[in-house]
């Protein structure tokens, strides 16, 4: 019940323009993930409807939203190993998206699954970021 109504409210917000408007960065980083998220399935609804177009659309807001959900984090100029709650939850996010990301792209044509390509790649990226960061954490002088 909790998740739908996570869900209910990420579309609620109706796109990035109004999750830039969060004026917590954390909070921000959590909604522009609920919205790749919701871009992912409008994508899903939209090829499997015959709109190869719309569906390669969405993926330039999927790549926009996890950018934003990263930068957003990086922009609180917390360490994430000694504040992890917020990495974690964006790095498990980003796996779970990628996932899906890759389900998709198996349901896709051969010819039209390179459209998501820089998606894929983007969300991998800042997953291995968020990783890479909760498990070295800042450098010390």
């Amino acid at each position: 019940m909790a998740a739908f109504a996570i869900v209910a409210a990420g579309s609620a917000w109706g796109g990035l323009d109004q999750v830039r408007a969060e004026p917590n960065l954390e909070k921000r980083s959590k909604l522009a993930l609920d919205n790749a998220g919701e871009a992912l399935k409008a994508a899903r609804e939209a090829y499997r409807s015959g709109d190869t177009a719309a569906a390669e659309a969405k993926a330039g807001e999927i790549m926009e939203s996890v950018d934003l959900a990263y930068n957003s984090l990086v922009g609180t100029g917390k360490n994430p190993r000694q504040s992890p709650k917020w990495f974690k939850q964006a790095e498990m996010g980003t796996r779970e998206l990628g996932r899906k990301l890759d389900d998709l792209q198996r349901e896709m044509s051969y010819t039209d699954r390179p459209a998501f390509d820089k998606a894929k790649a983007k969300i991998q990226q800042v997953h291995d970021d968020l990783l890479r960061g909760l498990m070295e954490g800042k450098k010390r002088r």
